[in-house]
């Protein structure tokens, strides 16, 4: 434990893919033996691909009474391009858990913030039972970046504009080819929203995120480290594995 945290950590990522999977699958039974619908938050990135697959593997849970919704999208980008995180979810998501519905967030969307707007009152529609998330290389929860993140934030969805080590994570992990592909602002789901759930499940596998996991749970709980929010959610767990927990 870490404050208030439980922090679990595992040999390999594929222990802590399954760990995580086993969790999720365990809550989303719960609750789905206690109502007759669920809805989740899921987030849409390469530290992900492990855990969907184990969690869509694993069998049992009824997806058909799961609504789905993504957390963050890059503002201007369409849906067909390649790191459009609507992409990700179809492919890794929509195609093999078939859920109810999946929401999706259309960065594309000629009016943006009408479309932070129509979100929020498909998020705001029910509880928020389970949301799966990962943390950035720069302690970002979704795209709340350090300069952008509000732990007291009233917004469920707004614009922000990414910081410069965001984008270079997303040059690092393939999605865009160089530093200037990399769209400037995005549409995110905010830190408050993200902590409204029943359950959180954090997972933070790979080296090049020690550094965020060191910062969140060893420095000041601040915006400058946005994941050291999670310090404070008794809900939450953070699966790490040897190479994300190295600095601990």
């Amino acid at each position: 434990m870490v404050d208030a945290l439980t922090v679990n950590i595992y040999p390999r990522l594929d222990d802590l893919a399954l760990a995580a999977a086993l969790a999720a699958s365990s809550h989303l039974h719960a609750i789905l033996a206690a109502q007759n619908k669920a809805a989740v938050i899921l987030a849409s990135a390469a530290s992900q691909v492990k855990f969907l697959e184990q969690l869509a593997s694993l069998g049992g849970v009824d997806w058909s009474r799961v609504t789905l919704f993504h957390m963050d999208e890059y503002l201007g980008i369409s849906a067909e391009h390649a790191a459009s995180f609507r992409r990700f979810m179809r492919e890794h998501v929509a195609a093999k858990l078939r859920p109810l519905a999946l929401h999706y967030l259309e960065g594309d969307a000629l009016q943006p913030i009408d479309e932070c707007d129509r979100y929020t009152r498909l998020l705001r529609a029910q509880p928020i039972d389970l949301c799966c998330l990962g943390i950035g290389e720069n302690g970002h929860l979704a795209f709340n970046d350090p300069a952008v993140a509000e732990f007291g934030d009233s917004r469920w969805v707004k614009i922000v504009k990414l910081d410069l080590k965001c984008r270079q994570q997303q040059v690092g992990e393939g999605a865009f080819p160089h530093l200037p592909a990399v769209p400037q602002y995005a549409l995110t789901l905010t830190i408050p929203t993200l902590c409204s759930a029943k359950k959180v499940i954090a997972v933070v596998p790979e080296n090049r995120k020690a550094k965020a996991v060191q910062d969140a749970l060893h420095g000041a709980v601040s915006p400058a480290c946005p994941a050291s929010i999670l310090r404070r959610q008794p809900q939450a767990t953070l699966f790490l594995d040897a190479d994300s927990a190295s600095l601990l």
